[in-house]
C-alpha cells in the first residue's frame, strides 16, 4: 500500500507500466466537480470509476481485495478513512474470489486505519485488504483500475 499527496504521484510512475497515464488522467480532471460515472482510459488496462456515496461506519465497510487490478483510489474532496491490513494475515474469507468483479471480501478486521484527505491518493496492490468508503455523510470516492 502506498498513501501519498497528488502533488508526489511523479515520483511513483514508474511502479507499472500505467501508473503515468492513470496519474495523467487524474490531474487531467477537475477533482472537485467531477461527476460519478465510469469512464473508459485504456481499454480493460485502465479505467475509473466516480462514485457518491454515504459513508458507512468501519464495523459495517466490505473489506476486500482483488486479483487481477491494482486500484488508485482518491478522495477528491472532503475525508475517507480507510482500513487496511496485509492479506497475508487475512484468514476469514466471506464466500469465494468473484472473477467478474475482481474481488473477494473478508471478515476479518483491519489493523490499521487512516484518512485520505483531498490532494491525496491511496495505491492497493492485490495483497493489500481495505475497507473504503468509512465516513459520515457523502463521500465522493475516484478509483482507478490498473491491469497487473
Amino acid at each position: 500500500m502506498i498513501i501519498d499527496s497528488l502533488a508526489n504521484a511523479h515520483r511513483y510512475v514508474h511502479l507499472h507500466k500505467h501508473f503515468a497515464k492513470a496519474f495523467e488522467y487524474i490531474a487531467s480532471q477537475d477533482l472537485a466537480a467531477i461527476e460519478p460515472g465510469k469512464f473508459a482510459i485504456d481499454g480493460t488496462e485502465l479505467h475509473a470509476s466516480v462514485s457518491l456515496k454515504d459513508g458507512v461506519k468501519a464495523a459495517d465497510a466490505k473489506f476486500e481485495a482483488h486479483n487481477n487490478y491494482i486500484d488508485i483510489q482518491v478522495c477528491p474532496t472532503g475525508t475517507e478513512q480507510i482500513g487496511w491490513k496485509p492479506r497475508s494475515a487475512c484468514t476469514q474469507p466471506k464466500g469465494e474470489y468473484n472473477p467478474e468483479k475482481d474481488v473477494i471480501f473478508y471478515n476479518d478486521q483491519p489493523d490499521t486505519y487512516f484518512n485520505l484527505q483531498a490532494g491525496q491518493f491511496a495505491i492497493f496492490y492485490p495483497e493489500d485488504v481495505h475497507a473504503p468508503m468509512i465516513g459520515e455523510g457523502p463521500i465522493k470516492k475516484l478509483v482507478l483500475k490498473v491491469k497487473l
